[in-house]
């Protein structure tokens, strides 16, 4: 049976005491028992005090990003391997500011997600359209492209370290929100394309999280879809009680 997630990227905010003063605000108003799983994933100057930070809770920590290799002369990069020393052992991969802003493509993507599956970390892996895909009515089949390309190379059983999470590029950060229905209309869709590749077992199990401008208003409507199994929440993950209440958005 698939998990529900819901994963904070806090993308380039927070320095270290903003970060700890955060992470006791989130200890603090964890009141129950989620039905997710729930991780954060501060900036990497953070990643270690945040891991010691929340050893004594159920909340995981992600890096927001890595390298494909495990060491070498790439300089201001950091691996898999490095990761995984500081007790990091979930990554995200593909995320559209990556894509957009770092020029990141697939094929790079690709060596990533091979990189952090052969050591045995979880990857949650992005992918979405912009708002000219979506108006050309191009968005499944670039959809498709960006899975095919960047993820479809791995194994059916490496499919137990993959969460996926849609991006509908022109939801993010813009306040705009893409439907409930047309989340689940594009998860259901994606959900199709992982049977078709490899099996209706593999789809059945790999959580599909939306990541578009999801807040406490908004969480209960959109989770509540048969293919929506969580969030990746950017802006209001950096608000303890924002993100707790779409932590605990799930029925």
């Amino acid at each position: 049976m698939r998990k529900n997630i819901v994963a904070g990227n806090w993308k380039m905010n927070n320095d270290l005491a903003e970060t700890q003063e955060l992470l006791s605000h989130i200890k603090l108003q964890w009141v129950k028992e989620p039905k997710a799983e729930v991780i954060v994933a501060p900036s990497y100057i953070s990643l270690y005090n945040t891991f010691q930070s929340l050893k004594d809770t159920p909340i995981k920590v992600a890096a927001q990003n890595m390298h494909f290799a495990e060491n070498g002369a790439y300089t201001g990069e950091v691996s898999g391997k490095m990761l995984k020393s500081v007790g990091v052992d979930t990554v995200i991969i593909g995320h559209s500011e990556r894509r957009a802003y770092f020029n990141e493509t697939d094929e790079v993507l690709a060596k990533k997600v091979t990189s952090a599956i052969s050591q045995e970390m979880t990857v949650i892996f992005c992918f979405g359209e912009e708002l000219k895909d979506r108006k050309s009515d191009n968005h499944f089949e670039l959809v498709k492209e960006q899975l095919e390309n960047g993820l479809f190379h791995i194994s059916k059983d490496d499919w137990k370290n993959v969460v996926l999470a849609y991006e509908p590029v022109w939801a993010i950060g813009t306040g705009e929100t893409a439907s409930p229905e047309q989340a689940q209309e594009m998860h259901a869709y994606v959900r199709k394309l992982v049977a078709d590749k490899f099996d209706e077992l593999t789809a059945s199990q790999v959580s599909i999280l939306y990541g578009g401008s999801v807040k406490p208003n908004n969480a209960k409507e959109i989770f509540v879809k048969e293919d929506v199994d969580g969030g990746l929440i950017g802006g209001a993950s950096l608000n303890a009680v924002d993100f707790l209440t779409i932590v605990n958005s799930f029925e």
